[in-house]
């Protein structure tokens, strides 16, 4: 038996780079842990990827890059909930929901109350689908730059 960062490492050279980023997404959203040294292959001009959770963010953040938004920072602390995308200096907050952590009753109630929290903080709070982000992408990066561009 091998600890999760050993095990990545060693499944490394039989995996594409794709397929060792969904891995690693993975074991990050089990929380599993991966030990301080370990990192994903990349090259060293390519800036370090931000710490998505799952292949929505991924997509997400893919997004973020293809239309050239400002970078957010990504699953980070406000108030008490962690929140997926973030422009602070904007007081925007995205939120990328899929079905399987979003589709339940409690779920469904637990983000309008998290919804209403952040308003109350001053915080503009935008929620999308993975239809959304994959057969939307070029309307959601549109509304994304005006929202950035009216806080600034």
């Amino acid at each position: 038996m091998t600890k999760p960062g050993r095990t990545l490492a060693d499944l490394r050279p039989g995996l594409t780079d794709a397929e060792l980023a969904s891995a690693v997404r993975e074991a990050e959203f089990l929380r599993l842990p991966l030990g301080d040294g370990f990192r994903p292959a990349r090259t060293v001009a390519e800036p370090s990827p931000p710490r998505t959770r799952t292949e929505l963010e991924a997509m997400f953040v893919s997004l973020v890059r293809r239309h050239r938004l400002p970078r957010p920072e990504v699953n980070v602390k406000v108030d008490r909930y962690e929140v997926d995308f973030l422009w602070r200096a904007e007081r925007l907050v995205v939120e990328v929901d899929g079905w399987e952590s979003h589709g339940t009753r409690a779920a469904f109630e637990e983000d309008r109350a998290r919804d209403v929290r952040l308003k109350l903080l001053g915080f503009e709070v935008l929620r999308f689908t993975w239809r959304q982000v994959e057969e939307s992408a070029a309307q959601l990066a549109k509304t994304i730059r005006a929202l950035l561009r009216a806080a600034a």
